[in-house]
């Protein structure tokens, strides 16, 4: 059972990790960081939460691993790429934006930022800002401590050696901003950004370079795990209708 913004979810959540999997294949560091993927990692420390039922998806499944079917029961999906933005198939990106809009939560994280779902969910061609590997410290500082995506976190988290993104980062006014990033080199970024979009909660969460063990870190666990809990969508949602509606008759 899950607490959720004051309601009690009593069913579990079904969350699917997407990973492209592709640096894990062919760079030796990465495949010994995460020998099961990224996308194996992020749903083993899932999967331990009693109120989660964890599926995977990798880019070279056939539709991407996200079906219709797959779609249909996912209540938050969460999003790892970066080599393979262009390979992944328009027709997908629509079905899972689909979904978003009726009510599917979306966790984007690290260099997601520049794939064509998390474009369009911001309505901009490029997610352009600054970056460097050079191994700086990051401060992700809390900036909204009330949210519940923060919950049982101190007031930053300490990684000692991460990719460096800076500002400006090309991306609409977050409709909530959780965290701000602060690294050695003097670089701030938004690093944790909060949008809704039709009935979906979508969080930007920026950790996660493949080069660095950042996803085995129980800070950033916490912040995932809550982040799932925080954009699982409400059940029994109303149901919205568009286009043309005819008026009423008249009350006598």
């Amino acid at each position: 059972m899950a607490m959720m913004e004051g309601m009690v979810r009593m069913e579990k959540i079904h969350v699917t990790v997407w990973n492209e999997n592709l640096h894990e294949k062919f760079d030796q560091k990465v495949a010994e960081i995460y020998p099961e993927g990224i996308h194996g990692t992020i749903a083993a420390f899932l999967s331990k939460e009693c109120d989660m039922e964890v599926g995977t998806a990798t880019l070279e499944m056939p539709e991407h691993g996200l079906t219709e079917e797959v779609l249909n029961r996912t209540d938050v999906l969460i999003w790892w790429g970066h080599m393979g933005h262009d390979k992944v198939d328009d027709a997908i990106v629509n079905r899972v934006y689909a979904r978003i809009m009726d009510g599917m939560g979306l966790i984007v994280l690290h260099s997601g930022h520049a794939s064509k779902i998390f474009r369009k969910i911001c309505g901009t061609n490029s997610q352009d800002l600054k970056w460097r590997e050079n191994n700086e410290k990051e401060i992700l500082w809390v900036v909204k401590p009330g949210h519940p995506i923060v919950q049982g976190l101190g007031e930053k988290i300490v990684l000692e050696h991460e990719e460096t993104y800076g500002e400006h980062f090309n991306i609409p006014e977050p409709d909530e901003l959780i965290f701000i990033s602060w690294f050695s080199g003097g670089d701030v970024f938004r690093s944790g950004c909060c949008y809704n979009r039709g009935k979906g909660k979508v969080f930007y969460f920026k950790p996660g370079h493949e080069s660095f063990p950042i996803y085995h870190n129980p800070e950033i666990q916490k912040v995932i795990v809550n982040a799932v809990r925080w954009a699982a969508p409400a059940k029994d949602l109303p149901q919205i209708h568009y286009g043309h509606v005819p008026t009423p008759p008249a009350e006598e």
